[in-house]
């Protein structure tokens, strides 16, 4: 059994051991700044940062040992007026020239910045030897935010973003960064990327404020605007699923898509509820077989003052009763695991 819960300090080994699988810009192969990271996570569960500051650390960890074998975050505002979110807008503009008989549809890049803040989710990675396991532990971790989301809406803006890594270089360069941004401010693409987290300034004062026509560019390099990278597949698909969409517009450092939803329109969202708690009936009891009600997936969350302060897990049994109000049927291992007695209120989110 996997639980879904807040990171801890003490989760920092298995931490980097994941993040060596994605070594991204919210979570880098960086034993200091993971560090940094988790402190954050702690600080904003905890309630001790301003909302607009507050990066919530979720870990997919085995109840027994307690390793980490994943992890997922969504940072509550993603953009301000001291640190603006910065994307490449993907439009499209035709030309004719009646003389030469000659139509284009060329496709430009208009830098755009975004300084009220969006939500957004994120570092979601999975070491591969437990990627494609009936727990789907992956799914479980993607969809955990949102649940956290929905019993916190008053943190949260609204508009959730993602943005999926694009195909790169087997070295980690990113050929766009290589063909345009490298050219503007002779930084690296990672000096780049890791340089805008903490000071775009250099983004508004290098980057050409007018429109780039991709047409200039390598057709090879063209062709990489807005795809997603082979690993990022599966998160897309999973955006796709509960109601996000394309923003057409991109990272103006790699490429890579922005997809987005109004936050009270994701399914996930939408689907989460709270539920009592009963005891389940003995196993192989006519009672814990209720007729017409086929087994689902559901992660089951509680949340206490005290660390962790949040754990949810996954359990596969009958949908939670509906009547004088929900209740859901929890076994012994469940409640044991949660922490919850019968009458305790839970949060409850199907999977399918």
């Amino acid at each position: 059994m996997f639980l879904l819960r807040d990171i801890a300090p003490t989760d920092l080994d298995d931490l980097q051991r994941a993040a060596v699988h994605l070594d991204s810009v919210n979570l880098p192969d960086d034993r200091e700044a993971l560090a940094a990271i988790i402190e954050r996570s702690r600080a904003s569960f905890a309630g001790e940062l301003p909302v607009g500051d507050r990066c919530f650390v979720f870990v997919a960890a085995d109840a027994d040992s307690g390793e980490v074998v994943g992890t997922s975050m969504m940072f509550a505002q993603h953009g301000s007026r001291r640190a603006p979110h910065v994307f490449f807008d993907v439009l499209e503009e035709e030309r004719y020239s009646e003389t030469l008989d000659r139509h284009f549809a060329h496709r430009v890049l208009r830098i755009g910045y975004n300084y009220k803040g969006l939500t957004e989710v994120g570092g979601l990675v999975l070491r591969p030897e437990f990627r494609r396991r009936p727990e789907r532990l992956g799914r479980q971790l993607a969809s955990v935010r949102f649940l956290y989301l929905a019993r916190h809406r008053n943190l949260f803006r609204d508009e959730v973003l993602s943005e999926l890594m694009p195909p790169l270089e087997p070295d980690g360069t990113s050929l766009l960064w290589e063909s345009l941004g490298r050219k503007f401010t002779g930084l690296t693409y990672q000096e780049a990327d890791r340089l805008s987290q903490v000071n775009k300034e250099f983004i508004r004062t290098l980057f050409p404020q007018d429109p780039i026509y991709l047409t200039l560019l390598p057709p090879h390099v063209q062709a990489l605007i807005g795809q997603v990278g082979p690993d990022t597949k599966g998160v897309e698909k999973l955006l796709l699923e509960v109601g996000f969409s394309f923003a057409h517009r991109i990272d103006p450092f790699d490429g890579g898509p922005h997809f987005h939803a109004k936050t009270d329109d994701i399914t996930l969202v939408r689907a989460t509820r709270v539920a009592r708690v009963v005891a389940a009936a003995p196993k192989g009891s006519t009672e814990s077989k209720p007729a017409n009600a086929p087994p689902q997936s559901w992660l089951v969350a509680r949340e206490q003052p005290a660390a962790p302060r949040f754990v949810a897990v996954q359990v596969i049994g009958p949908p939670p009763r509906q009547g004088s109000g929900e209740a859901v049927a929890l076994s012994a291992e469940i409640r044991q695991v949660l922490g919850v007695t019968p009458g305790d209120e839970v949060a409850v989110l199907p999977l399918g």
